[in-house]
């Protein structure tokens, strides 16, 4: 039960005050006005304001020093520590853990063998690169973080949305059968769009990550999806030998199945990464690297190559080598990219406005028959 307040507090709400004195006759008439349709208080009630002014965080008032208010314009410059958390201290954070560069895809075609010097015998796995060129680049002002888009192979535009070939189209592109993304540290990491990476994007003697979804095999029991050993041969058990046995145990556990309890269930097809695997060979014209042991996935699975994340990345040299040999290789990317633009808006006018279809029924315009030539070949020598 809350407090009796004491009479002083009363007396001095019956008294009126000297700035009530001061009020001018037309304030006070209209506070009369105002107060005629409410009943009249006797002489000896209390006197309250007849209007209480709107005073709350909701409109704009707050106790708060304006140091202290949480906004999100809070910046270092007003002279507050760093963030620790946010999509700019997440970036921070993971640094030294991105690559420097961007990744490729390629296919799994299958394993082999290297003879060492010594006559030891290296296992390896061939991987192919199949047309491998830069789709778009995500910058941190637009995207929240720095990445290259890669595509691999192509596919047919019968078999591609409406969406995705305005897309391509956009680029200068064909069509590619996977796009993947490969996040890098900085912009330095990010490449013209249009231009293709070769086999010698990477070196021999580098260390490299492959990533790829392991072989699926279906759904599996307890025995081959988890290692378990199985129930007696004999002593009273019969047809429950490859049985996991019991799964919800009384004692501790609340006569229930704890989440995560190795059971039957799929079996792989899950996301694999093999680290800090040597390269042992680089080929063009082949368009395949090598690299030493296995990787996930059966053949013709798509599998990703990136710099390794736990070992140190290449050298300042090869890395400025390998940008070199890009730009010589394809000197007139930006212009090909504009000029990609350019024929995508007027191809975008051209359907809305119901010209494509004679457009196409007359044959093939010389500004598509230019954009066709200008595709970069499937493999260019070194």
């Amino acid at each position: 039960m809350a407090p009796r307040l004491p009479a002083r507090c009363w007396r001095q709400l019956q008294q009126p005050s000297s700035s009530s004195l001061l009020l001018g006759a037309a304030q006070r008439s209209t506070t009369l006005t105002r107060s005629s349709s409410l009943p009249s208080a006797s002489p000896s009630s209390p006197r309250f304001l007849s209007h209480t002014p709107r005073r709350s965080v909701k409109y704009g008032w707050s106790t708060l020093s304006p140091r202290a208010r949480p906004t999100r314009f809070n910046q270092v410059t007003a002279g507050l520590p760093a963030p620790t958390t946010g999509p700019a201290a997440a970036i921070k954070r993971r640094e030294q853990s991105t690559p420097v560069r961007t990744g490729v895809l390629a296919i799994k075609k299958g394993m082999t063998a290297f003879m060492g010097r010594s006559g030891s015998r290296i296992p390896c796995t061939v991987l192919q690169l199949d047309r491998v060129q830069i789709v778009a680049n995500k910058t941190r002002a637009q995207n929240g973080y720095w990445a290259v888009q890669v595509g691999l192979g192509e596919r047919r535009a019968d078999n591609v949305g409406a969406p995705m070939l305005g897309y391509f189209e956009a680029k200068g592109i064909a069509p590619k059968r996977v796009l993947a993304e490969f996040p890098v540290r900085d912009k330095t990491g990010l490449l013209p769009v249009g231009v293709q990476l070769m086999p010698d994007w990477f070196h021999i003697g580098q260390w490299v990550d492959v990533r790829a979804n392991s072989r699926g095999m279906g759904f599996a029991g307890g025995m081959k999806r988890h290692g378990f050993s199985g129930q007696n041969a004999s002593h009273g058990n019969s047809l429950n030998h490859r049985t996991i046995g019991t799964t919800g145990p009384s004692q501790g556990g609340g006569s229930r199945v704890l989440p995560g309890k190795k059971m039957p269930g799929r079996m792989g097809n899950q996301r694999v990464t093999m680290q800090n695997l040597p390269v042992l060979m680089v080929n063009n014209e082949l368009g395949i690297v090598v690299v030493k042991g296995c990787v996930a996935g059966p053949k013709g699975c798509i599998v990703k190559i990136q710099d390794a994340v736990k070992k140190p990345p290449p050298p300042p040299e090869f890395i400025d080598e390998t940008r070199r040999t890009l730009e010589e290789r394809f000197p007139d990317a930006e212009e090909r990219l504009t000029a990609a633009r350019l024929k995508h808006l007027e191809l975008k006018e051209a359907r809305k406005e119901g010209r494509i279809e004679k457009m196409l029924s007359a044959g093939v315009p010389e500004f598509l028959q230019e954009g066709l030539d200008q595709q970069p070949e499937a493999t260019i020598t070194a």
